[in-house]
């Protein structure tokens, strides 16, 4: 039984192989976490996952999404994000939080409220940044393309948020690379036009992404997991592709990251993305072959059986589960129940396992 089977990724022992993903809230003040996050990521470790994520967590007041992100930009988020480690490790899950700066998808409003650009009149903030100045779409304002003292500036507050993150108690890192935020829009040459040493050519694409992972491993601890979210591909031609995400796994291992987390699209608005059950689990499976690096597979997977199909199969080391426990926050005890494995049910629900 895979699924259910324990992992252990340095000194962090993993009770099952299911991962909670980052899923944005949209439900912060000013970066602080509060009784929603405490709540919703609370529930699913309940619900038996092994590794609870946070969302997308902001590095800089910038690089959120939407005014209403989780940050990890200053101290006093710490205390909060403290609180929520602490229930989450007592219900026998690990608390892991996803870095990320959103570049030139940041200041808009969320999805219920349309997703548009958010104007500095109505909470949004200016300049956006990016490798160039190209904006994401037409509805999107022109990024500011960052100069490499502005590229060192986002590099060390990623070390400095990693450092925040190990004070509230986090005992796995996540450097978000994917989706079109600002890493991923370094990696890609369809966004990113720079003749500089941070463009052009694949080395001089990748060396933020290098960077960043050497500033956070000079904090993070050698006995706590790292882990990166890219997007393997970007379907669209002349774009980031498989081919290059296996080169930057092999290359990024010996920096210190443990698993890739491999998702994909996001660049682009409007491009033709192949959605069905498990899409995207074969790019999990071929970094994980051609990189020799542990993978996680996202991606609609829904039901106990092809979470099981996934691992057994070798796709993959970890599934990563997004919306089906948005839906189904217990659905590990459910998929322990129908794969006949044994889960920890919190002694409180005892009396519904029987």
């Amino acid at each position: 039984m895979r699924l259910f089977t324990p992992l252990k990724i340095r000194d962090v022992t993993f009770r099952n192989r299911i991962v909670v993903s980052p899923m944005c809230q949209y439900s912060s003040t000013d970066g602080f976490a509060n009784d929603w996050h405490l709540v919703h990521l609370g529930t699913r470790a309940v619900g038996g996952a092994a590794l609870v994520f946070t969302e997308a967590t902001a590095v800089t007041p910038e690089g959120r999404i939407t005014p209403d992100d989780l940050g990890i930009w200053k101290d006093e988020h710490i205390d909060f994000l403290a609180r929520i480690v602490r229930f989450i490790e007592q219900q026998g899950a690990v608390a892991g939080m996803q870095l990320a700066h959103a570049g030139r998808k940041a200041s808009t409003a969320a999805p219920w409220l349309g997703g548009h650009a958010v104007l500095e009149a109505d909470r949004g903030w200016r300049p956006i940044f990016a490798p160039s100045a190209i904006p994401f779409s037409d509805k999107h304002p022109a990024p500011q393309a960052l100069d490499e003292a502005g590229i060192r500036a986002i590099v060390r507050a990623f070390g400095e948020a990693a450092g925040r993150a190990l004070k509230a108690g986090f005992r796995v890192l996540e450097i978000h690379a994917a989706h079109g935020y600002l890493l991923h829009s370094f990696l890609s040459p369809l966004s990113n036009h720079r003749q500089d040493a941070y463009g052009g050519s694949f080395d001089h694409r990748t060396r933020i992404v290098h960077e960043v992972l050497g500033e956070i491993r000079s904090v993070w601890p050698e006995r706590y997991p790292l882990f990166l979210r890219i997007s393997a591909t970007d379907y669209a031609e002349g774009g980031w592709d498989p081919e290059q995400s296996v080169k930057l796994a092999r290359q990024v291992q010996p920096l210190g990251v443990d698993l890739v987390d491999c998702s994909s699209g996001g660049l682009l608005p409007q491009v033709a993305v192949p959605f069905g059950p498990g899409y995207q689990a074969a790019f999990a499976e071929r970094i994980k072959k051609e990189a020799s690096i542990l993978t996680g597979a996202v991606g609609m997977i829904t039901a106990a059986e092809q979470a099981e199909h996934v691992l057994r199969s070798g796709q993959a080391d970890v599934v990563v589960m997004a919306r089906e426990l948005l839906r189904h926050p217990y659905w590990p005890l459910e998929a322990a129940r129908r794969l006949g494995a044994e889960a920890p049910w919190p002694n409180q629900y005892l009396k519904a396992k029987q």
